[in-house]
């Protein structure tokens, strides 16, 4: 029987409750790691046509392996992933992974508790106000994203600032773990917060794929990205988003975040 987790709320317990009945013939982080991928190709198919067939083809080889009564809780914890954020913003997914135990077994992967992120948030978010004034938006970048609480915690100190993050931030965000990139765009796109999240290597600069919020292209954000790009050819920020091909792009932004200056490993804004 699945045990009740302390600090979750109802609808993380819940959501724990299904990944528990998912997993009598599989580890439950395989669960929890498939419905990550499952959800965020979902998000990713309804906007990104062009990379649409892959990522179709890669969603029919997972829910392949699992039964009818099991494919059908996978939408279950999407609505009960959903109910939570509703209720408030937060690490949703990050909690849940250090809840049931994961980060120990997982090469020692740890999410930053959430009040923490608020707190580092609203002290990184002093002069975002006035960027906004003078630019329209403010750009983050986070080259390790996690499950996204740092990025999540920056829209909501924008929005106790009364500055609306849908459109007045957008975010680069890179991983070199799939499933937290997977993570990290699933709770990013239900919060509709513009972002690009790239799977890649911040030192290195490698990147293996990259997946667009919805927020990010209902809000025409490439156009945006590339008029700011465009406006602003002057010291360490070049029209790295300027070029004809997405890939090309993101490849850039993954250059940009390995070459910012407050250092590897930092939220920064500018």
């Amino acid at each position: 029987m699945a045990k009740n987790h302390i600090g979750l709320n109802r609808h993380q317990q819940e959501f724990a409750k299904l990944v528990h009945e998912n997993s009598r013939s599989r580890h439950s982080y395989i669960v929890f790691r498939d419905f990550c991928e499952l959800a965020a190709l979902s998000f990713s198919n309804a906007v990104d046509r062009a990379q649409y067939e892959v990522r179709e083809a890669r969603y029919l080889q997972i829910v392949k392996g699992y039964k009818a009564d099991e494919v059908a809780r996978f939408p279950k914890m999407l609505a009960c992933l959903t109910l939570s954020l509703e209720e408030g913003m937060s690490d949703c997914l990050g909690e849940l992974f250090m809840a049931l135990e994961w980060g120990n077994s997982r090469a020692g992967q740890f999410f930053t508790p959430y009040p923490i992120s608020v707190l580092m948030a609203k002290i990184l978010c002093g002069d975002a106000g006035q960027i906004c004034k003078e630019r329209g938006f403010v750009r983050v970048m986070e080259p390790a994203v996690g499950a996204g609480g740092m990025v999540i915690a920056t829209a909501e100190a924008f929005a106790e600032e009364g500055i609306n993050y849908q459109q007045a931030m957008h975010a680069t965000c890179i991983d070199i773990d799939a499933t937290a990139v997977h993570m990290a765009y699933v709770q990013l796109s239900l919060l509709h917060i513009p972002a690009i999240v790239m799977h890649g290597n911040a030192l290195s600069m490698e990147q293996w794929g990259y997946w667009l919020t919805p927020a990010h292209v209902l809000g025409f954000w490439d156009a945006r990205l590339k008029r700011d790009a465009s406006d602003r050819q002057d010291g360490c920020v070049k029209a790295d988003h300027a070029v004809p091909a997405m890939n090309e792009a993101v490849m850039q932004q993954a250059s940009t975040i390995a070459g910012i200056k407050t250092g590897v490993g930092q939220l920064t804004l500018f």
